[in-house]
C-alpha cells in the first residue's frame, strides 16, 4: 500500500473536483505545497485546529469516494497491467495467447 502522502495525493488528483474550493486549497497547501498546519491557518486567519479538522474530514471524503469509484484502484491494477504487458512482450518466449489475455484483463477494467 502507498505511503499516506503518496496516497493522498493520488486521491486528490481523482477527486479534487469533487471537493469545495476551501478543501482543495487546504489540500493542495498540506499535501502538494508541504506547508504546516500553523502555516495554512496563518494564511487563512483562522485556528490550527480548524485547518486540521478540515483536512481529516477531506482526506475521509476522499477515502470514501474511492470506495465508491475505485479510480485509484483501477489506476494501480492498470499500472501493474501495464507493466506486465510490457515484459511479456518483450521476452522471446512470450505466446500471443499471453499477450491477449493481459489486453483482455485491461480492458475489463473499464
Amino acid at each position: 500500500m502507498l505511503d499516506k502522502t503518496l496516497r493522498m495525493n493520488y486521491l486528490f488528483d481523482f477527486y479534487q473536483s469533487l471537493l469545495t474550493p476551501k478543501q482543495q486549497k487546504y489540500m493542495s497547501l498540506y499535501y502538494l505545497d508541504d506547508l504546516s498546519l500553523g502555516e495554512i491557518a496563518e494564511e487563512f486567519e483562522v485556528s490550527r485546529q480548524a485547518v486540521y479538522d478540515n483536512i481529516k474530514r477531506t482526506e475521509l471524503m476522499l477515502e470514501e469516494y474511492e470506495v465508491k469509484l475505485s479510480l485509484l484502484a483501477k489506476f494501480e491494477k492498470r499500472t501493474s497491467l501495464l507493466e506486465t504487458l510490457k515484459k511479456t512482450a518483450q521476452e522471446k518466449k512470450s505466446t500471443p495467447e499471453e499477450i491477449n489475455n493481459l489486453i483482455d484483463s485491461l480492458e475489463k477494467l473499464d
